[in-house]
């Protein structure tokens, strides 16, 4: 090949793959000036993409001969992308600072329909529960079980029903019965995401029986005018618990309706796609099982205040919906392009 045809070839080869090489450059630089926090989580997709197509055109350029000048540029710009890509390590304060600042209800929002869905089954239970049990008490037998029943049913007296709500004499009992629904509904949210996979239908029915037992015991207290003591010691803790388990199942209806809707995208592609946003809920709502078990295990035992714990239980309600309404949105809550 004569010296005229390798310059001819390498500038066509130049001429080819520049933009992407361009942009690669740009975005490199970027990140060498202010860090992976200046990229657009659009940006953040594309990098790795851009750097392994640099790599391809390097190893063709070696392989045909290219001329030196663009083998030296395609070397340099490919070691300064591989830093980028594999080199820059992000502190874990800061990706938990993302997530929570924009990722997580950033991902709610897009779900929101789902989570809507899930909001009003688990809603559905609670009124269900309750009036079946007020119109007819033998149900409350059926729809509450032994380990969460504790002992209480509609045969307990008033004081028997009022003991357990402070801690008297019973506390050990309180104690159990806090961390066994603590559990209980941390296993009932995360078996709300694995079941999406069965097109999200046992979903529904976890959320609603779930409903249906929470709504049972509400009508023994509420029959024995304590029905606001009740909510008073379930819901500083509670709106939190319950919320996480909400949105454990949006997650799994959002799977499950990936599975039967797959839309443009392959089943499987639309799996992906959807996996991961119901994967963001998912780890948010671990996130919130947490600091419903810290709010329970200390906020139970120091305040016995009934208003003060329906103060808190409103401040709750308020932080999560304007969290989730306003936070993330704008600045880097891009989302990478399917």
């Amino acid at each position: 090949m004569s010296a005229s045809d390798g310059r001819l070839k390498s500038a066509q080869f130049r001429r080819e793959r520049e933009v992407a090489w361009r942009e690669l450059e740009e975005l490199v630089g970027r990140v060498e000036g202010a860090g992976l926090q200046s990229l657009s989580a659009a940006e953040l997709n594309r990098l790795p993409i851009l750097y392994r197509g640099a790599v391809g055109g390097l190893s063709v350029a070696r392989a045909i001969s290219l001329d030196k000048g663009l083998l030296d540029y395609l070397t340099a710009l490919t070691g300064r992308a591989y830093l980028c890509v594999y080199g820059t390590k992000r502190p874990v304060a800061e990706a938990m600072s993302e997530f929570f600042r924009w990722r997580f209800p950033d991902a709610v929002r897009r779900l929101a329909l789902f989570v809507a869905v899930a909001a009003g089954m688990l809603l559905l239970g609670v009124l269900t529960g309750f009036q079946l049990t007020r119109s007819d008490p033998e149900r409350y037998y059926s729809l509450v079980g032994a380990e969460v029943s504790q002992g209480r049913s509609p045969a307990s007296s008033t004081e028997e029903l009022r003991e357990i709500l402070y801690h008297g004499g019973k506390a050990s009992k309180l104690t159990v019965f806090a961390s066994f629904l603590f559990t209980h509904n941390a296993r009932i949210g995360l078996l709300c995401f694995a079941l999406g996979f069965a097109a999200g239908v046992p979903v529904l029915f976890l959320l609603f029986t779930n409903g249906l037992t929470l709504g049972a015991l509400a009508a023994v207290y509420h029959e024995r005018g304590l029905g606001f003591e009740l909510w008073a010691w379930i819901l500083p803790h509670g709106i939190t618990e319950l919320l996480a388990i909400v949105l454990c199942g949006a997650a799994g209806l959002a799977v499950g309706a990936a599975l039967i809707f797959p839309g443009r995208h392959t089943r499987l592609r639309h799996l992906a796609l959807q996996g991961r946003e119901a994967g963001l809920l998912v780890a948010g709502a671990v996130a919130l099982f947490f600091g419903a078990a810290l709010i329970e295990g200390f906020f139970r035992q120091m305040v016995q205040s009934l208003p003060v714990r329906a103060a808190v239980a409103g401040l709750s309600l308020l932080f999560w919906t304007g969290y989730f309404l306003f936070a993330g949105r704008g600045g880097h809550a891009t989302r990478p392009p399917d």
